[in-house]
């Protein structure tokens, strides 16, 4: 087994609910609470800062944008929030009334694209805020996690509809579905070798979707760790966080899995990207963040 070094950092008390986290273009990392509502910063060894939004707006998910801003979710507020490097928020409702929006990435063509949870839809904002919206082809689908693919699409998870869900920059949406029954796809990134990589929280497998839709399962040593983020490393691996499974866990391309346990029991792991400094960063709910070096 790799040996690699885990050191938590606290970054708010444990009602605070870090649950999602990104690196920024000013190398810090960038994270949501989303159960006090704020949105944080951290510099790795400095001390970490924070910024309140209205306490019951749920931030989930966050990524960097185009523009050198910060994009997040507000599962609860049915908003996407705009945050600069310096502070200044903006906020901006959708269309679709309690729509619940979740998963949020940049993509290819200058805006950002968010996963529509309650009303199945995948939804567009330019960075200067115009909403654009397009219905999936299917109901009670619950599309959570999205990310850019290399092939100019965007790749979402369809949690509820057990399938992978891509959709064009003219708007065109192809569903392909999984081999695993009631797998439950969450977490979903753009792997190294031009394909796309997710979670299936409700199997414990690891899955790949290629270009041309076809699925790869690999199944986890604890079926039951519920994987939840996944992101790729700086060494070329998929790198994931299993939330029952109190653990982080390495997937090659070739399906070669490693496990390890995070040192806090019951830490509530989330998200998960690529730091400023080469390291994995993961967002502990119960207030911290982990640092994963191998």
């Amino acid at each position: 087994m790799t040996r690699v070094s885990i050191r938590e950092y606290a970054v708010t008390d444990g009602a605070g609910g870090p649950y999602a986290v990104t690196t920024a273009p000013d190398g810090a990392l960038w994270f949501t609470m989303v159960h006090s509502g704020r949105i944080g910063r951290l510099v790795p060894g400095e001390a970490p800062a924070s910024h309140q939004l209205d306490p019951a707006c749920g931030p989930t998910i966050i990524a960097a944008g185009p523009d050198g801003a910060l994009w997040f979710t507000e599962y609860r507020a049915h908003r996407i929030g705009r945050i600069t490097t310096d502070g200044t928020v903006d906020e901006f409702p959708l269309p679709t009334t309690d729509c619940g929006p979740f998963g949020i990435a940049a993509g290819p063509d200058g805006a950002l694209w968010f996963a529509e949870t309650a009303a199945d839809r995948i939804g567009r904002i330019t960075t200067d805020g115009r909403v654009s919206e397009f219905p999936l082809p299917a109901t009670g689908a619950f599309p959570s996690a999205i990310t850019a693919g290399v092939d100019g699409g965007m790749w979402f998870t369809m949690h509820q509809a057990n399938a992978i869900g891509r959709i064009g920059m003219d708007g065109r949406i192809a569903v392909h579905p999984l081999p695993t029954a009631a797998a439950g796809p969450v977490g979903i990134t753009a792997g190294p070798d031009g394909a796309v990589w997710f979670v299936e929280i409700a199997a414990g497998q690891v899955g790949r979707v290629g270009p041309d839709g076809r699925i790869t399962e690999w199944p986890l040593p604890d079926r039951g760790g519920r994987p939840h983020a996944i992101t790729t490393g700086g060494d070329g691996n998929l790198w994931f966080t299993e939330w029952a499974g109190n653990r982080v866990g390495v997937l090659t391309t070739g399906g070669a899995v490693e496990t390890y346990d995070l040192p806090t029991p019951r830490c509530e792991p989330h998200g998960i990207t690529l730091g400023p400094d080469g390291a994995l960063w993961i967002a502990l709910e119960t207030g911290s963040l982990a640092r994963v070096a191998a």
